[in-house]
């Protein structure tokens, strides 16, 4: 064991993590701006953890091997001599290291509390489900997960496949191996025992093979494509939430809104809907020329799977055929684009656009030239709106934090003229503007008031006192002239010509604040909340909702095995179920903690769901009553999943055990059977055997175990694991799956894999906002798949309908999900 000690000062020297803390070329000398000595401080701390968890690997490693040899040497004193074969721990890689940079991943954004070495030995830092900060939000690429448990210490463990448990010399096999590299991911083949080893960051992960595959498996082949497509099928939600103007109806009956990466044309009353799908990262604006034809639209900086910036940019394009005509501001643009607004008056050739940089720079651009007329720093506050004047293209208005300005475009140049607040309070928040058919500016600010400022001047002409209690976050000119305000107070009201209050109405609790208003057909107007909905309704009558979502991370997903239903559940506490040929809600129900994950008994008749506490529930679906709650732990509930037979559910906890209950009475009452013990990280994926016999799962340290889950013991004997079919393969490690990581992976990039119940296809959900649709088995390296864009942020969950003809996609921090159709 010395022999072993002395060789991890040359596997884990500190070099590397030494020359990143003294290399000062981000010191405040240097002419970075603030938020790249953030980035690059984030990145270095980044770096500095990888080492610490890779010294964490190996210590564990050590200790395994320490206490497999002390179990050795005790049963060779009693028994005397056996056939027992020996434990050998491979030892993690150290990473490679490119020119002082590492690939972005999504590690633990805090160092591990001590509370994480409990017991032996600390085990790799795990991987929590707070997963990468939403480019919405202004945190580049190096933005880090945060940690939601810690490691907890190692357990002894024969058998695991974390580590290697072939009988040959390591430096027999390493001659007999094919090996594959791929940035920090190599895969070597062992056809004597019939297993393939791939390494995840640095750590080994060992999967046997069926026996039938041992003499005629080959790593090299290769892969073929799925023999079925994926086609966006439809979209559930609107982001309402911190985005404004996104809401309007299209001459062809279409309404037009966005949510995540997609722009969606609903007709409601066809129940049809299209999609442009021509961003790349979360659109954040939207604007209709006045032709009704035409659209801008405009997103955030992303990153794409290999760590490449994405620009920010705004996309122009046809709203008949979904054509992209335009692509403007690539390079230009910082961050992301917070306003768009095409000009009224000269045939819409004009379109302003705001940034979401320090200076929120006010862009004017001649689109069909996809020319720059002219730019400026517009305000270093946030900016809400920006708008052309009806009448005068050369006149442009824009609104945000303590500031109300009127721009006028001379000679190639912007001339501003600041809005005099004069005896009228000073507002926070100017956070609206429209115009009146005269030419009056008319704002909404976050006092309440409704400010209207005369044609051609910079002062107020009339004032509306205290319209709403708290902020004003819409105003809408309809066509008969009629203005329309909604806001905080959940009200809508209306104003005549002379701004004396026609009527108000007030929007359900349940809806939320006015985000948005839209005049709709005829009467009707549309409404767009905090809350994700979209309502259609009339100023005097109710509101249906037409769209909805939830309005926080998104993870939980189970399908129905008996219909064309799947439930949803969220951090928002919100449990939905969904009728997928309706695409609506069948019921929704509020639970007291934030949910984590879902499962459906095999009979349909009642659906479990995981918190964040540790509590766990049971609803009926039907009716969606109460059946039952346990707690079991107090730490987040990652997996439900019942067995195929019906007769036990297993719980994958966050503390590293899986508990396990025997159901009776159709799903109706659960008696606790005990608690699998044995992983050294948080459980993430579970799968059942067809018989319902055994268990497999995963744990945050990229470990695979077997269960015998009725006993809850674990199962060591590769013979007996290696031939088992499983009923469902959501597990993302195993032999059978193995191919679908991509080169560069750090073991975290795919959160949620499901294999098609026919058999032949597998999809993945990734940390880039992609669906990969692979053919199944997916054990090849490097398999082929077909890569489906939407999501915005990671795709937290991924699964077939009962019946193959669609597949369900999540997002995580986009809060949207996506139907797609098999094809």
């Amino acid at each position: 064991m010395e022999d072993g000690f002395s060789s991890y000062s040359s596997l884990y020297d500190t070099s590397s993590l030494l020359q990143f803390c003294n290399d000062d070329s981000a010191s405040a000398a240097s002419s970075m701006e603030v938020t790249d000595r953030l980035a690059s401080l984030e990145q270095r701390v980044q770096m500095q953890e990888d080492e610490i968890q890779l010294l964490k690997s190996a210590l564990a490693d050590v200790v395994r091997r320490l206490n497999a040899s002390e179990e050795q040497q005790a049963m060779l004193t009693r028994k005397g001599p056996t056939k027992a074969r020996p434990m050998m721990a491979a030892l993690p890689l150290r990473p490679t290291v490119n020119n002082g940079t590492v690939l972005p991943k999504k590690g633990s954004g805090t160092l591990p509390s001590p509370s994480g070495s409990r017991r032996d030995a600390p085990a790799p830092a795990t991987k929590s489900t707070v997963k990468r900060t939403s480019s919405s939000e202004h945190v580049g690429p190096q933005g880090r997960k945060e940690s939601a448990g810690d490691a907890r210490g190692n357990r002894t463990r024969a058998g695991s496949t974390g580590s290697n448990s072939s009988g040959k010399k390591a430096s027999e096999s390493k001659l007999k191996e094919p090996v594959f590299n791929a940035g920090m991911r190599r895969v070597t083949h062992c056809k004597e025992e019939g297993y393939v080893k791939m390494y995840l960051k640095g750590r080994p992960i060992t999967m046997y093979m069926p026996k039938d595959l041992v003499d005629t498996y080959s790593l090299e082949a290769k892969a073929e494509l799925p023999p079925k497509k994926l086609k966006l099928d439809w979209v559930y939600g609107y982001r309402g939430r911190d985005c404004r103007s996104n809401l309007y109806l299209l001459p062809t009956g279409e309404t037009v809104y966005f949510i995540a990466s997609v722009v969606v044309l609903y007709n409601v009353d066809e129940q049809l809907q299209r999609h442009y799908t021509g961003h790349t990262d979360d659109i954040k604006c939207l604007a209709v020329h006045p032709d009704k034809i035409t659209i801008a639209t405009g997103q955030v900086a992303g990153t794409s799977s290999d760590g490449k910036q994405l620009a920010p940019h705004v996309r122009i394009w046809d709203s008949v055929s979904l054509n992209t005509l335009h692509v403007l501001g690539t390079g230009f643009f910082d961050r992301a684009l917070v306003c768009l607004a095409f000009a009224k008056s000269n045939g819409g050739s004009s379109l302003c656009v705001v940034d979401d940089s320090n200076d929120h720079v006010l862009s004017v651009w001649d689109w069909q030239r996809e020319e720059r007329l002219a730019e400026v720093k517009c305000s270093n506050e946030s900016v809400f709106a920006a708008d052309f004047h009806p009448t005068d293209a050369n006149i442009i208005v824009t609104c945000g934090k303590s500031h109300l300005y009127f721009w006028t475009l001379e000679r190639g140049t912007l001339v501003k003229k600041q809005g005099l607040f004069e005896k009228q309070e000073k507002p926070k928040f100017v956070l609206c503007v429209t115009f009146s058919e005269n030419g009056d500016a008319i704002t909404g600010d976050s006092s309440g008031n409704i400010l209207v400022w005369g044609k051609g001047t910079n002062r107020i002409s009339h004032a509306i006192q205290g319209a709403h209690e708290g902020s004003i976050f819409a105003l809408c000119m309809l066509r008969n002239g009629t203005l329309v305000s909604g806001g905080k107070d959940r009200r809508l009201v209306s104003w005549d010509g002379n701004y004396q209050q026609i009527q108000a109405i007030e929007v359900p609790e349940l809806y939320g604040p006015v985000r948005t208003v839209a005049e709709g057909r005829g009467e009707s107007v549309l409404i767009g909340t905090t809350r994700n909905y979209v309502l259609q309704g009339s100023l005097d009558g109710e509101f249906i909702p037409i769209t909805q979502t939830h309005t926080d991370e998104l993870w939980g997903l189970a399908i129905h095995p008996l219909k064309h239903h799947f439930l949803t559940c969220g951090h928002d506490k919100h449990v939905c179920l969904w009728d997928s040929v309706s695409h609506q809600p069948i019921w929704t129900k509020t639970m007291e903690d934030a949910v984590q994950s879902s499962g459906f008994h095999p009979s349909g008749a009642v659906v479990a769901i995981g918190t964040q506490t540790g509590r766990w529930l049971v609803l009926d679906t039907e009716t969606k009553d109460l059946v039952t709650v346990h707690t079991d732990g107090n730490e987040q509930l990652s997996v439900m999943r019942f067995s195929p037979d019906g007769n036990f559910l297993a719980i994958g906890s966050h503390d590293n055990y899986i508990y396990i209950y025997a159901v009776a009475e159709n799903g109706k009452k659960y008696s606790r059977v005990g608690k699998c013990s044995g992983h050294s990280s948080f459980i993430t994926h579970l799968d059942w055997s067809v018989d319902s016999q055994y268990l497999v799962s995963n744990s945050g340290d990229y470990e695979i175990l077997y269960w015998i889950p009725s006993v809850c013991k674990q199962v060591v004997s590769v013979e007996t694991t290696r031939d088992i079919p499983w009923a469902t393969y959501t597990c993302t490690l195993g032999f059978h799956v193995f191919g679908l990581w991509p080169d560069g992976s750090d073991g975290t990039d795919i959160n949620a894999v499901c294999r098609s119940h026919e058999g032949r296809l597998l999809v993945t959900g990734d940390d880039f906002g992609k669906v990969h649709l692979f053919a199944f088995p997916c054990s090849q390296f490097r398999a082929p798949s077909h890569i489906y864009g939407g999501h915005s942020s990671h795709v937290t969950n991924v699964t077939f309908l009962f019946d193959d003809s669609h597949l369900v996609s999540t997002g995580g921090k986009d809060m949207s999900i996506m139907q797609w159709r098999v094809v």
